[in-house]
């Protein structure tokens, strides 16, 4: 509409002659004219134009709409019920390059379908039923010789049916196939797709995919994600950047040492499989990304010298059809993982690695992400000469450590050191200023250790001692220290920090005055002292607090420091609060967004917080209809559905129960005194009446 504006305006006029300047007609019809052109051209239709896309997602249709205009590029098509895409559908749309009908009950495509749309380029069929009839749109894919992207995603299709579905798609560059049926691929399904760069194969029930990638020389991006591959063995892609081989059941990845070629695999992830050893990488490779997180990898030198066991040093891999491969394998040497200078991200999570070989970590002179969480690590060393200087965040949590090892003269050459999480170890000494000797750390998680605080003016000068100290240390704002058994905090003991995070949790016999957290009243901002025992503190000088986490304690009342702070989130579960003041809750429903109740001592019979609570438009009661209260019989009661009026005063709302019981009594009252007159007053009355009314004769 738009462009047949501008075309009309854009067209040159000569001046007008002097009995054509009539002021305002000939601009009026002009512009008239304009305007219903496009009225003309574009009848109605529920779908949504924008320029040269038409969007006609979910609206029932059962057909292709024959009323869009003609220069559309791009039809969207998704979640309608179009069962069939019969000839001439797309007649109308010569220029059409972008088609899309996904989750639209597909299950037929006649074959000259695309006769007239020779330039689409992007096809979406995903989440629909093409296996029925799918010979029909081979022939119609055939038409497509410039088609780029095909998603057949979730079609029940089976590997038989792709290689006769993709027969001479020679232009295709991205090709989607997850959530299908494959069982097995062999060397004839993707043969004719030269140009193939990308190519997802996630979810379907791949066991075998024997040289069905040979002929693909393009192909940069692959995924094998969640199938049944048992082992990935003489890989040889060497054009690949990426290969996400997770979720399956790899119990080897070997690439094929006969190639001296250097190999583009950039990101490699083996998540989630059953590898036993660390994969055999490339003897050259550019791999910077490697995921190996829940498996079952570990370094096995130290077998091979108990001469005692009859350990076998070789392997050979057989494949299906029962021919021994020419792969094998030193299992017992710890060298064979390949080059790996070129790490930058390793994830070694959740699996049974119980030391590392001698300079395997040096060997990764550009390493920034180490992540070893839930291993069986027993020791480490945190040196220059161990580690690489270049580590960035280093993970170490769940694991097996009882010690640390450092010397402060190494120890300041991992001067890029930034995050360090050694919690839920068994670690009991350390050097007591291995933390003050890192001169970017930031962020220390040594949760779940036996680990005191060392005080600043009394620090032992010993090389192993079991306390840290924490001061001075500018760079440090997170410190998670939570479980480690703490008895008290030395006075100053954050001062030269700048802490903005604080985790103090779950040290019940945690002691700690006023001033030990002085040093943080201008830069804290989160603060947690879940079950330590807390009753009362003035939490008024931590102007910049945002979020506290008071759970687990014996607050009997709530602290009215409080009211003070701009909180957004406020933790006070599983105390002994018997209420909140009015004054407070409306101050809490101004200011605060997200609050935990749940687990107090409430009376039922004090509730005036909760519909605070419950009416405002700010604060969020994360457990609103959790919160329980006691009432006069000692019985925990939902709050939101108990009834105040139970408490015998006075509701907030005058319950018609009163009233109603009250005209009970009185009409009870009224009959009564009427029958004891009638009895006393009238006796021969009463008699009477009930005979007028009740006796009737009877015929025989």
């Amino acid at each position: 509409m738009l462009q047949r504006a501008e075309k009309v305006q854009s067209t040159p006029t000569k001046p007008p002659r002097e009995h054509e300047k009539m002021p305002g007609i000939r601009v009026f019809l002009y512009f008239g004219l304009v305007a219903v052109l496009p009225v003309l051209c574009y009848p109605h239709t529920p779908c949504t134009l924008t320029q040269k896309t038409a969007i006609c997602n979910n609206l029932q249709l059962s057909s292709v709409p024959s009323n869009l205009p003609q220069q559309i590029e791009e039809l969207f098509l998704n979640q309608n019920i179009i069962s069939k895409l019969q000839n001439g559908c797309l007649s109308s749309y010569p220029f059409l390059r972008t088609l899309s009908c996904a989750n639209c009950y597909l299950k037929a495509v006649d074959v000259q379908v695309f006769s007239r749309s020779h330039w689409i380029e992007t096809l979406n069929f995903a989440s629909n039923e093409l296996h029925n009839d799918y010979k029909l749109l081979s022939q119609a894919l055939g038409l497509l010789t410039n088609l780029r992207f095909l998603d057949f995603s979730a079609n029940g299709l089976t590997e038989d049916m792709v290689s006769e579905l993709l027969h001479n798609l020679t232009s295709l560059e991205f090709l989607d196939l997850s959530r299908n049926a494959l069982l097995r691929l062999d060397e004839y399904t993707f043969q004719d797709l030269h140009q193939l760069k990308e190519l997802n194969l996630e979810r379907n029930n791949l066991f075998e995919i024997d040289g069905a990638f040979d002929k693909l020389k393009k192909l940069r991006r692959l995924n094998l994600a969640f199938n049944s591959l048992p082992c990935l063995v003489k890989f040889d892609m060497t054009q690949l950047v990426v290969l996400n081989a997770s979720h399956n059941l790899i119990e080897w990845f070997i690439t094929n040492q006969d190639i001296t070629d250097t190999f583009e695999l950039e990101t490699l992830d083996l998540t989630d499989n059953r590898l036993l050893y660390f994969p055999f990488l490339p003897t050259y490779n550019r791999i910077k990304t490697l995921l190996l997180p829940n498996n079952h990898i570990g370094f096995y030198s130290h077998l091979s010298q108990n001469t005692s066991l009859n350990w076998t040093n070789t392997i050979e891999f057989y494949n299906l059809g029962g021919n021994a491969s020419n792969v094998t394998a030193e299992l017992w040497n710890d060298d064979l993982y390949g080059d790996i200078s070129s790490v930058e991200f390793l994830d070694l999570s959740v699996n049974q690695v119980r030391y590392f070989p001698q300079g395997f970590l040096q060997k990764m002179p550009h390493l920034y992400w180490l992540r070893m969480r839930s291993n069986c690590l027993e020791s480490l060393n945190l040196t220059g000469d161990y580690l690489p200087v270049t580590v960035y965040e280093l993970d170490v949590s769940n694991n097996r450590l009882t010690e640390l090892h450092a010397h402060s003269s190494s120890v300041s050459e991992l001067n890029n050191l930034t995050h360090l999480n050694l919690s839920l170890n068994n670690i009991q000494k350390l050097p007591p200023r291995l933390f003050t000797t890192l001169p970017r750390l930031s962020f220390v998680d040594l949760s779940y250790n036996t680990v005191g605080m060392c005080h600043p003016k009394e620090l032992p000068n010993l090389n192993s001692s079991a306390c840290a100290l924490w001061t001075p240390l500018p760079s440090l704002k997170q410190l998670h220290i939570a479980g480690c058994n703490l008895i008290n905090i030395p006075p100053s003991a954050f001062d030269g920090t700048q802490l903005t995070h604080l985790d103090l949790s779950h040290n019940p016999d945690l002691h700690f005055s006023q001033d030990c957290l002085s040093g943080l009243s201008g830069t804290l901002q989160h603060l947690g002292l879940s079950n330590t025992g807390l009753q009362d503190f003035n939490f008024s000088p931590f102007r910049q607090l945002k979020s506290l986490n008071i759970s687990k304690n014996s607050i009997s009342e709530l602290p009215a420091s409080l009211m003070t702070l701009n909180l957004k989130l406020l933790d006070l579960r599983d105390n002994r609060l018997p209420t909140i003041k009015p004054e407070h809750a409306t101050v809490l429903a101004k200011r605060v967004q997200i609050v935990y109740m749940n687990g107090n001592y409430f009376n039922c019979c004090q509730l005036e917080w909760y519909r605070t609570f419950e009416e405002s438009k700010i604060l969020h009661v994360a457990d609103l209809l959790e919160i329980t209260c006691v009432d006069l019989h000692q019985q925990r009661k939902k709050a939101g559905v108990f009834d105040s009026v139970l408490c015998g005063g006075k509701s907030r709302e005058e319950s018609i129960f009163w009233y109603i019981l009250l005209f009970l009594s009185v009409g009870v009252s009224m009959v009564g005194v009427s029958v004891i007159y009638f009895l006393t007053f009238r006796p021969r009355l009463l008699p009477r009446v009930i005979k007028k009314k009740c006796w009737k004769p009877t015929t025989y």
